[in-house]
This record gives C-alpha cells, sequence and structure tokens, in this order.
C-alpha cells in the first residue's frame, strides 16, 4: 500500500503587503516557516507503509521555480502512484486541498483521498460534493491507519468509525465512535523528521543561519479568546506531554539547533515547565527556544520566565491583541493591556526577544490608528506584528458576525485581508495596518 501524505502551499494573498508603503514591505510575513508537524505524525502512525511525504511549502521556497501546483501534483503522482493521497487543509489553504485532489482523480480515479487537519476538524461539511473520498476530523493519526488498512484488505470504508464518506446523498458520517486516542501521553507518535531533510535549509525565521522546527508541550487550551480556533478545535480541552517524552524528542533533534515550542500557550503547568527545565539543564540539552507566553503569565510570574531564559529561552512570540482593555475583554483575553506592558518589562530584563502580536477590528478609523501607533511606539518591542481580526471559521467571533462577511474567498483567511466591511477605504484600511510594521526596535522579521 503505496501513500503520498502532501503538505499544500501557502496562500499568497496579502493586503497588508499589497497596500503598505515600500519601507514596511520588507517587515510584513510573507510566509509561514516550519515543518508540516502534524503529517509528521500521520506518517508515524503508517511507518511500516511505503510513506512518502511531500511539503509543497518547502518546495516552493527551495525552488522558487517549481511548477503550478496542479503540474507539480501530477509530476508526484506519476513518481509515487499511490494508492492513497492525504492532504492536511488549513482555512486559507483549502482552495488548493481541492485542487489536489482533483487532479489526483484525474490522475487516477482509483485513488483514495483524505483530508485532514483543522479545517476537516471545524468545517467538515465544507468537503461535501469534493474530490475528496474521505474527510477525517480530530487527532486522527489511528484513525487513518484504520482508513489504510481497510483500503489495504478490501474492507468497506464505512466499516471505520469516525470518518465521515463522500457519498452520493452527501458527506455522511460512519456510524460509531472512533476509540480513544491519547495524542498528548500515551498515544504519542513521535515524529521523523527524516521525511523532510529535502527541505530542511527552508525552516529558518529571519535572518537565522539554523533551521527550526516544531515541537509540541500540549495540546488544546484553556483559555477561550472569541477569535482563537486552538480552544474550539479541542473543545476546550487542554493535554500535556510527559517531560520525559519531551526530553527523549529534544536529544533526538540535534539538526535543529532551534525549536519553537508548538502550543497556544506554553506555560499553563508552571509544575510542569520547572521540571522541563530542570531536566533540559541536567541533559545539557542546548537549543534556543521561542514559545508563545500570555502577557499575563509574564507579568504575574516572573520568576518562571527568568528560569526559561536561563535554560535557553530566546524569543517569545507574546499576543498584545489590544491596547484597549474594552476590546481585550469583548475578546475574552483574560488580560489587561496593564500586563502587555509589565510582560514587555520581565521579557527585557531576561535578554528575551519579544514578537508582540496586536489584531485590528476591522472598524478601526483614522483616530483608533493612531492611538494604536502611539500605544505601540511608546511599549517597544524588538519584533511586532499587526493583522486583522478575522472571523475564522469555526471561532466564537465568526459566529457572531457571520452575517457581515462580505467576502468569502477562503484564500483570505490568513490574518492578512479584511473579509468584512472596513470603515476606511478597503485600500486604505490594509495600508494604515502597514504603516504599524514599522513601530518596533529590530531590523529583522520573526
Amino acid at each position: 500500500m503505496k501513500i503520498l501524505l502532501l503538505n499544500p502551499p501557502r496562500s499568497p494573498e496579502n493586503n497588508i503587503l499589497r497596500f503598505a508603503p515600500e519601507n514596511a514591505k520588507q517587515f510584513i510575513h510573507k510566509k509561514l516557516i516550519g515543518p508540516p508537524l502534524g503529517l509528521l505524525t500521520i506518517a508515524a502512525a503508517v511507518k511500516d507503509f511505503d510513506v512518502t511525504l511531500f511539503d509543497s511549502k518547502g518546495e516552493y521556497d527551495l525552488e522558487p521555480a517549481t511548477p503550478p501546483l496542479d503540474v507539480l501534483v501530477l509530476q508526484l503522482l506519476e513518481r509515487y502512484n499511490p494508492d492513497i493521497l492525504g492532504v492536511t487543509v488549513i482555512t486559507s489553504e483549502f482552495d488548493y486541498a481541492l485542487e489536489i485532489f482533483r487532479v489526483a482523480k484525474q490522475f487516477n480515479p482509483l485513488i483514495l483521498t483524505v483530508a485532514g487537519g483543522l479545517h476537516a476538524t471545524l468545517c467538515t461539511q465544507d468537503f461535501a460534493g469534493t474530490a475528496a473520498d474521505v474527510v477525517i476530523p480530530g487527532q486522527c493519526p489511528h484513525i487513518f491507519r484504520d482508513v489504510v488498512i481497510a483500503k489495504e484488505k478490501g474492507v468497506k470504508l464505512a466499516s471505520v468509525p469516525g470518518i465521515y464518506l463522500n457519498e452520493k446523498s452527501g458527506l455522511n458520517k460512519t456510524h460509531g465512535a472512533a476509540r480513544a486516542w491519547d495524542a498528548a501521553n500515551a498515544d504519542y507518535l513521535m515524529p521523523d523528521r527524516r521525511h523532510l531533510d529535502r527541505w530542511i535549509s527552508t525552516y529558518k525565521v529571519g535572518k537565522s543561519p539554523f533551521p527550526s522546527t516544531y515541537v509540541f508541550t500540549s495540546l488544546g487550551c484553556p483559555y477561550k479568546c472569541t477569535f482563537c480556533s486552538i480552544w474550539t478545535q479541542f473543545r476546550g480541552k487542554y493535554y500535556q506531554r510527559t517531560v520525559e517524552s519531551l526530553i527523549t524528542e529534544l536529544k533526538s533533534i540535534d539538526e535543529y539547533p532551534v525549536v519553537r515550542f508548538a502550543d497556544a500557550n506554553t506555560v499553563v503547568d508552571h509544575d510542569f515547565m520547572n521540571l522541563l527545565f530542570d531536566r533540559i539543564v541536567e541533559e545539557r540539552i542546548q537549543k534556543t527556544f521561542v514559545m508563545d507566553i500570555r502577557a499575563d503569565i509574564a507579568a504575574r510570574h516572573p520568576k518562571i520566565i527568568e528560569k526559561l531564559a536561563k535554560g535557553g529561552l530566546k524569543v517569545v512570540i507574546c499576543g498584545f491583541e489590544s491596547f484597549r482593555d474594552e476590546e481585550l475583554s469583548k475578546y475574552h483575553k483574560e488580560s489587561p493591556a496593564f500586563d502587555n506592558e509589565e510582560a514587555i518589562r520581565v521579557f527585557e530584563r531576561n535578554d528575551i526577544m519579544v514578537r508582540g502580536n496586536y489584531v485590528v477590528p476591522n472598524d478601526y478609523g483614522k483616530e483608533d490608528f493612531k492611538a494604536l501607533a502611539e500605544y505601540a511606539d511608546k511599549n517597544r518591542v524588538v519584533y511586532a506584528g499587526y493583522t486583522v481580526l478575522t472571523p475564522m471559521p469555526g471561532t466564537v467571533f465568526y459566529q457572531q458576525v457571520k452575517e457581515e462577511i462580505t467576502d468569502h474567498d477562503y484564500k483570505k483567511y490568513n490574518f492578512f485581508n479584511s473579509v468584512m466591511q472596513t470603515k476606511l477605504p478597503h485600500d486604505q484600511f490594509h495600508e494604515e495596518i502597514g504603516k504599524l510594521w514599522l513601530i518596533k526596535k529590530g531590523k529583522d522579521v520573526i
């Protein structure tokens, strides 16, 4: 049984970049960096089969002259001739996933096409009537393996619990419940990063000479911000990995000097993080760590930040979100703007570079942009990011404003494009956000 796992290309839609002043464009994100950790986990679940993983993001970064997606996919199908094609899908890459499936079915209608990932979890019915034969929501390595085995044995896929099948009557869920799967602990699958050797040189952030990889210490999130899809994906639950599992993984990735913990919030369980970094020091693991840490955690628990810094924490991604308490409250952020300011001081005392992120609502006018610019200038960080408050499908925010959405082109759902009517003219709104990217201390982008 031959399996091809494919990571789709990223969406190029970026109106902030398009309308930004020329001197700001060098700082604005043009691509998301990072290996496809989810697909690596899927690959580990079926490692006893003939598995190929292809990262098209890495391929386009490595070889800009790579042909268009339909040609690239056809070349891959001719080279590997898979029985099963699996694609991971986020919202902004949904259209590309469908194109991949269409090309596969044109090449060989017998190829079993399988969709998974965030969009498959939160917007399962979007795949109805498409060229995706099977849709698997949630944490699904074990379910994907069940599908592979059923395909190999010629068993009807309807016998596999926990999947959706595209049938003449629509997208239908199979009977029964999928067996329990403890993805963070008992059933954790160590990613085999050798699948990514070809693209390792592309996994670099900014001007860093070293490649980075993702490692998750937890799944889900205990917080419930209205604009976030992570906690809705895991239905509000939070799962922590074991310290020893993480130590084993960190010791196995010498080729990646930079490690970003791919958590919604890395510091939730303080006892866990204390123990983890005791073990990192004890094992003499020397990495540059990048983490997502909430401002209120840093502001109220400076000692844990000091400890993490001594263990290798060099860069923090911090969701400031807003400078106004009323907006933060509206987002259910549970952290006032004062925490942002105190967090900056804590991080800087520990020589930690901060990437502070703000989200800009579509109803901002000139005075709002001026006030945000003044606040950001007063509270400068090394790196700063300013994106659009986007109603991502599957979030609380989406449900709140879905009747106000004017642009349903999923390729624009990547936080760099307003999909609702803006108070300012459309181009001016994005231009104002672009100007904000100049307000930072550093000369690089992360």
